[in-house]
């Protein structure tokens, strides 16, 4: 299928794709911060320049674009142009993910992982579940810990 704009318009609507400070995050970072959590923006001296890091609990997190990260819930689609293209850049993502977790965990810090579906679904339903969870994360959690659309629909359902 060919695209529906041309290529210099596609750039153009590329490159204001924002890789920081995207709404998911500032969102998260205003409910954290709300609760009484300290914590610093896209280190640049730690692996993969986590989006929170939170020295006090050492733990660092990230929250990941469904679509950037390969995830699979309903915001991912491979995009009709240029199939192959995308496949190979968002697998290089998802590996690029795993070896920073990695070296993360290596240096002693615990790692979370938030996809947008979640951040979206808890917009949507204006819940708190979601910070509930990372909160908990945060002072009782394990090493990695991973929140999704459907851990959230799995905990709503739990607590019926």
């Amino acid at each position: 299928m060919v695209d529906v704009v041309d290529a210099a318009t596609r750039s153009r609507m590329m490159s204001g794709i924002q890789g920081k400070n995207t709404s998911p995050e500032l969102l998260i970072r205003k409910a954290l911060h709300a609760r009484g959590f300290r914590f610093r923006i896209h280190a640049k001296d730690l692996p993969g320049k986590p989006d929170l890091l939170l020295p006090k609990y050492k733990a660092a997190v990230f929250i990941h674009g469904c679509f950037w990260h390969g995830h699979t819930c309903r915001y991912f689609k491979v995009p009709k142009t240029r199939p192959e293209f995308w496949l190979e850049k968002i697998g290089k993502n998802q590996i690029r993910d795993g070896v920073q977790e990695a070296s993360l965990k290596a240096l002693g810090w615990r790692v979370l992982v938030v996809w947008e579906c979640a951040v979206r679904s808890m917009k949507k339903q204006k819940s708190p579940l979601l910070v509930d969870l990372i909160a908990n994360w945060l002072i009782n959690g394990s090493e990695y810990f991973e929140v999704s659309e459907r851990d959230l629909e799995f905990y709503v359902r739990g607590q019926d």
